[in-house]
Order: structure tokens, then C-alpha cells, then sequence
């Protein structure tokens, strides 16, 4: 699949919240701000992927 400069821009972006919210939640396992990093990395996948799907569906290139 062909995508544009602004998907891996998105795709990046996203991973590195992803990546930054997965590292604190290992760092602090089993206190509460672990889980709620844990959370938020788990919805930040999904926006990520409903984000993705929406530029695939509007973009000419990747499209």
C-alpha cells in the first residue's frame, strides 16, 4: 500500500504517545497512575487506528 507523508507523520506521532505511555506504565507498575497510563495508551491505539482509517478513506494518494 502507498501512503503519503502526512500518514507516516500520523503513524509516528501516534506510536511515540503510544511508546511514552507503555514506558511510564511499565516504570510505575502496580500504582494507579500505571493503569491509568496503561488506558490511555490502549485508547490512543484505537485513535490511532480510527485516525489512520479516516486519512486512508480522504487521501487521494493513499486512498
Amino acid at each position: 500500500m502507498k501512503t503519503c507523508p502526512r500518514f507516516a507523520t500520523l503513524r509516528a506521532e501516534y506510536e511515540r504517545e503510544i511508546g511514552f505511555l507503555t514506558a511510564h506504565s511499565e516504570r510505575h507498575a502496580g500504582r494507579p497512575a500505571a493503569r491509568s497510563s496503561a488506558k490511555h495508551a490502549a485508547s490512543t491505539k484505537t485513535r490511532m487506528a480510527r485516525a489512520l482509517s479516516s486519512h486512508v478513506g480522504r487521501c487521494p494518494v493513499c486512498g
